[in-house]
């Protein structure tokens, strides 16, 4: 019995040294119900946190500790919300919340300014805060499968977005902010109930590439007679052909025509 605990401990001792070396933190598929308080004493030793696939309902406040934590992936867990204070985390360049029951984001959010990419897909939101228009730096949104009606206007103001995927929402218009998202290349809404996009999105979004909203009631017509269709057109042949020449695999998303015709 005593050789037993003795190798346990040994153990977890060799395992507390490791994150404490290399400043990753790797759970998965470990069946967690509760935040691991030893993760919680490493401080600022941690880089990436990854707990994907446990059972975890709530992450505690003091993960506001860890405050040189530049990737957290909590995907396919059981969380319910955010703590308030999720805005101390100012390291955090990575956050993903795949798959969890997160109903709703703190405003605080908006504090995480060096955040790049920011993926809450397969949850129970309804809306976003306003506070998102604070992440300068977000290059990635992924807010698709979610219970969306809107996009905050504020979002416009993600000044660096280069990807926004909100497919399977009930979202009913594009805010006339996302004119201001010069570095977007792809926007993804396919399912949700658009009829119309802003009349200078192709115009003003130069960089736009890739633009899918299928399974909305917009039509094909209404899209090619927009403003900047022609340019926006030869982008995305030309991205096209560029992926044919590198022999990319392209899956049939990737292949995109716009709208339903």
């Amino acid at each position: 019995m005593g050789c037993c605990l003795s190798k346990n401990g040994d153990s977890k001792a060799s395992r507390i040294g490791r994150w404490k070396s290399t400043g990753i933190v790797a759970l998965r598929d470990s069946k967690l119900k509760a935040f691991p308080d030893e993760v919680l004493d490493l401080d600022t030793s941690v880089r990436t946190l990854d707990l994907t696939h446990n059972r975890l309902v709530d992450i505690p406040m003091e993960i506001s500790k860890l405050i040189n934590m530049q990737r957290l992936i909590l995907a396919d867990n059981l969380i319910e919300r955010l703590p308030m204070n999720l805005g101390k985390l100012q390291s955090l360049k990575v956050m993903t919340l795949d798959g969890n029951q997160v109903t709703t984001l703190p405003d605080e959010l908006g504090m995480l300014v060096r955040l790049e990419r920011l993926s809450i897909s397969g949850n129970l939101l309804t809306c976003l805060p306003e506070t998102i228009g604070s992440l300068r730096n977000l290059l990635l949104l992924n807010v698709s499968n979610n219970k969306l009606k809107c996009l905050p206007e504020s979002v416009g103001s993600c000044f660096s977005l280069e990807e926004l995927q909100a497919n399977d929402n009930s979202i009913e218009d594009i805010p006339a902010s996302f004119c201001n998202l010069i570095h977007l290349k792809s926007l993804c809404l396919n399912n949700n109930n658009i009829n119309q996009i802003p009349p200078n999105l192709l115009k003003d979004c130069k960089a736009l590439q890739n633009i899918s909203l299928h399974d909305n009631p917009i039509s094909m017509d209404q899209f090619q007679q927009m403003e900047g269709f022609q340019a926006f057109e030869t982008r995305r042949k030309k991205k096209f052909d560029k992926q044919i020449d590198s022999n990319v695999m392209i899956s049939s998303k990737g292949l995109d025509e716009g709208v339903d015709q």
